[in-house]
This record gives structure tokens, sequence and C-alpha cells, in this order.
């Protein structure tokens, strides 16, 4: 199984992630927006920061993309999943730079990563979730045909304070007979 390769989707390309794109991401992913609406993004986000996010994207554990425009190769977000072998599922997440919010790059970008996922990686289930006050994340959840799963009141711990997750799943039959009927 190749886990290595470049998706594309009409207007955007995920590439795995290399040295190259640290000038480029800092400025996306160092937004103060864009670490507020995700866990693992702190902020201030540093150099020596996006220097150890892109080795981990080389370490092979997850599959993580750099999500990029078809038309000039630009940096805009990253999209990956965490894959748990054992019980056929992973974990899709996704950033986006600020100025490329509201375009509908994630819900194109999350469209191919879930095919990915379930067609090349046969997986069974892939599941993902939110801060509470990021509504526009669920939307996207929503849009990929995600089926909303429950809230985790206060359940993670962002900053100085607590956040409710929002959690959201679709299975295989579920992504099949969608992509059937679409």
């Amino acid at each position: 199984m190749n886990v290595d390769p470049t998706l594309e989707t009409a207007r955007l390309r995920l590439r795995p992630c290399s040295e190259a794109d640290v000038a480029e991401l800092l400025p996306l992913i160092g937004a103060r927006e864009v670490a507020a609406t995700t866990l693992r993004i702190p902020h201030p986000y540093t150099e020596e920061d996006a220097k150890k996010f892109i080795a981990s994207c080389q370490t092979g554990a997850e599959v993580r993309r750099a999500i990029t425009l078809r038309s000039d190769g630009r940096l805009i977000g990253g999209i990956g999943l965490r894959v748990d072998e054992q019980h056929r599922h992973a974990e899709l997440g996704y950033w986006l730079g600020v100025p490329y919010w509201g375009k509908g790059f994630a819900t194109e970008a999350g469209h191919e990563m879930l095919r990915y996922g379930f067609e090349e990686l046969h997986l069974h289930r892939i599941f993902a979730s939110h801060f509470g006050h990021n509504p526009a994340s669920g939307s996207v959840l929503k849009k990929l045909g995600m089926r909303h799963e429950g809230c985790q009141r206060e359940h993670l711990r962002k900053w100085e304070g607590y956040v409710d997750s929002e959690l959201y799943g679709i299975l295989r039959q579920e992504w099949e007979a969608r992509e059937y009927n679409a």
C-alpha cells in the first residue's frame, strides 16, 4: 500500500509535506484564529514548531498532506488521517489559513481524504471532532456526510479554558451509499 500518494481534486492537490513548506506554513498556521479552532496547533507558532510538524509528517505514523492549490501550487492548509489499524478507523483532522476560509476548500479536501481512507486504506469508519465554538467546521463535516454523534461537554482544555468537543462519524457503507446516490 502506497501511503505517500499525491491526491488531486478539481482545485486542490493534497501532497506530502516537505521542509520547503516551512516559509509558507508559518504565516498561515501561525494565525491566532487558526490555533483557536484546533487542538494541536500552538500559538504563537514558531519556526521550530513548523520544523517539528514537517518531521512528524515524514514518520509514516499518520497520513498527513499539505493542501495546495492546483493552479499555482500555493500552500493553503493541511489535512490528515490518524489511522488505527486494529480497529480499521481513523480520525480526520484539517486546518486552513484564514484567507482560504469559506471557499469550500476544506470540504473538497475532506471529501478526497474520505475517498482515500475508504477506498485505498480500506477503513471501516472515519470520525472527526470540532470545538463547539467553531460551527463552520461542523458544517464541513455535515457536507462530508458525517453524522453528529454527540457532544463531550468541556472535554478539552484550550489555552485557559475548557471547550466542548462535537463528535461526528461516517461508516464505510454510509459513504458508499452517499457516493452511489450523489
